[in-house]
């Protein structure tokens, strides 16, 4: 008798087909699978918290050391970090440090605003309107160039010692980087999307508002965090130039006094203080909405 072999009948057409498309969904969802796993914290300590430390402690060695050393002429010069240290402490215990910190903060983060709601839509009509890119692009550009601190003799005559004076240097300041920045996220927008938004009916403002600027948010997000750093920056050279009673004592004014006393203590006071008040701006606000739109985007995994 003949024997017979049986065999599972080879999958072929539709069948087939439909196994190779179901791998490759599953390829394809295992890439897209993001581990959403907290990290330790050790992991943390070593890659977020340990590298500042060890550069700020390095900073403080090498400052203690110039001192201990008698490498600066003249002791008056260079202050050793705990006389640094002390005057912080005094004008806390007197309650005057957060007095110098909010006076600044206040007016720049307000500051800030009004640049805000001015340079946005003036940096899209910059970059949706061609008539308009060709007049004023390049001022813009120019003035970005331009040094804040040129503005504060002219803003002082205009206005006088006033919160006024200060606003309208931050403005100045301001204003042309988030412009630019927006502009620099229109031009990065894909015709693709706009052909698209189009398409589905999307245009002029709603075309704008669905379209343009979320495709345009990573570089409109840089010109926020570079329109804040001349917000800043605009700021501290008003109040060092434009010193007034009347006007309270900032962060620039508590610099422009140390200097009036020759007192170095006080005036790496107040530029510690200044510095301090930059990186947590930064780290309280612009480093997370980066990570945000980077998230939104893929670009950043999610730890």
């Amino acid at each position: 008798m003949a024997s017979t072999e049986t065999t599972s009948p080879a999958k072929t057409g539709p069948a087939r087909d439909a196994g190779d498309l179901a791998g490759l969904e599953a390829g394809l969802d295992a890439l897209e699978t993001v581990q959403q796993g907290r990290k330790p914290f050790r992991q943390t300590f070593v890659e977020k918290i340990l590298p500042p430390t060890v550069a700020v402690l390095l900073v403080l060695a090498i400052w203690q050391g110039l001192v201990s050393f008698d490498v600066v002429d003249d002791p008056t010069k260079l202050p050793a970090p705990s006389a640094v240290w002390d005057v912080v402490r005094q004008a806390w215990l007197e309650g005057e440090l957060l007095g110098y910190i909010w006076t600044s903060v206040s007016r720049g983060l307000l500051g800030f605003c009004f640049a805000l709601l001015i340079g946005t839509p003036l940096g899209l009509l910059v970059a949706r309107v061609k008539f308009v890119r060709a007049a004023i692009g390049p001022i813009l550009s120019g003035l970005q160039s331009l040094p804040s601190v040129a503005w504060v003799p002219p803003a002082v005559i205009w206005l006088g010692l006033n919160n006024t004076m200060m606003y309208a240097v931050i403005l100045l300041g301001a204003v042309p980087s988030i412009a630019n920045g927006l502009v620099s996220g229109v031009d990065q927008v894909s015709p693709l999307f706009l052909r698209a938004g189009r398409t589905l009916g999307a245009t002029g403002l709603k075309g704008t508002w669905h379209i343009v600027l979320p495709a345009a948010l990573p570089g409109y997000v840089a010109g926020l965090k570079q329109g804040w750093a001349f917000s800043w920056r605009s700021l501290m050279a008003a109040e060092i130039i434009a010193s007034f009673p009347d006007l309270g004592v900032g962060l620039g004014q508590l610099l422009e006094n140390g200097r009036n006393a020759s007192d170095m203590a006080m005036v790496f006071e107040a530029i510690l203080l200044i510095l301090i008040v930059g990186i947590a701006i930064d780290l309280l606000i612009f480093s997370p909405l980066e990570r945000w739109v980077l998230r939104s985007r893929g670009l950043l995994v999610r730890n």
